[in-house]
């Protein structure tokens, strides 16, 4: 089955060769485009895609707000585009659902493999995004530690992540707990079911907010 794709950008040249782009590939399906978060929520309604593919700043209803709305309501997994990769919306954005980030001048090839990452239910977490997390949390006020809500996980599952929250793939998870990486990747899907996470994005999240994890440790 094809990857089914709504594209929502407010320019028209950026929309347009995006859709194009992905339209071309024989795996991929561009169901609809949109102008703005508000149009993007209303094509997500109608299309039922796989993945939006959202700019994070437009007019009428940004790209936040809108992913915000599209998580709530469906099994659309969202992908940000964003002029910089530091971007001050970039916590907002992970928190509202999304499961990954591009920049808007990403290569083709690395912008198609991720539309079919993200919709096999991966998350693009790339290293610069996990920065940008632990340093959202080191400028919030200290919280003390609520560890309570991940009294569901095992030890090792709670160990995985940890790891996950600092930034490892499966790969380097399982050689700093010496397993294989059959049994990371059980350890991971079992983590995120006991939390009722979406991704390795929201696990992140919930590693520094539950107190697991602590920015500079």
């Amino acid at each position: 089955m094809s990857v089914r794709v709504v594209v929502a950008d407010d320019q028209e040249l950026v929309r347009g060769g995006f859709a194009m782009i992905l339209d071309a590939q024989p795996d991929i399906d561009v169901v609809a485009e949109a102008g703005d978060g508000a149009e993007a929520v209303t094509a997500v309604r109608a299309h039922s895609p796989d993945v939006l593919l959202l700019d994070i700043r437009m007019p009428r209803m940004d790209g936040i707000e809108a992913a915000r709305i599209v998580c709530a309501e469906s099994a659309c997994r969202v992908l940000m585009l964003t002029t910089f990769d530091l971007d001050d919306y970039v916590f907002d954005a992970l928190r509202a659902g999304a499961s990954g980030f591009l920049l808007k001048d990403v290569r083709r090839d690395d912008l198609v493999n991720a539309v079919r990452v993200v919709a096999a239910g991966e998350s693009l977490l790339a290293p610069a995004v996990t920065g940008k997390l632990i340093a959202e949390f080191t400028k919030r006020p200290a919280a003390p530690p609520s560890v309570a809500t991940l009294e569901v996980l095992t030890a090792r599952e709670r160990e995985t992540l940890l790891l996950i929250a600092r930034g490892l793939s499966n790969a380097e998870i399982a050689q700093s707990m010496v397993v294989s990486e059959h049994t990371v990747k059980t350890h991971v899907s079992n983590v995120l079911s006991k939390l009722g996470l979406r991704d390795r994005v929201q696990a992140v999240i919930a590693a520094y907010e539950s107190g697991l994890a602590v920015p500079g440790a």
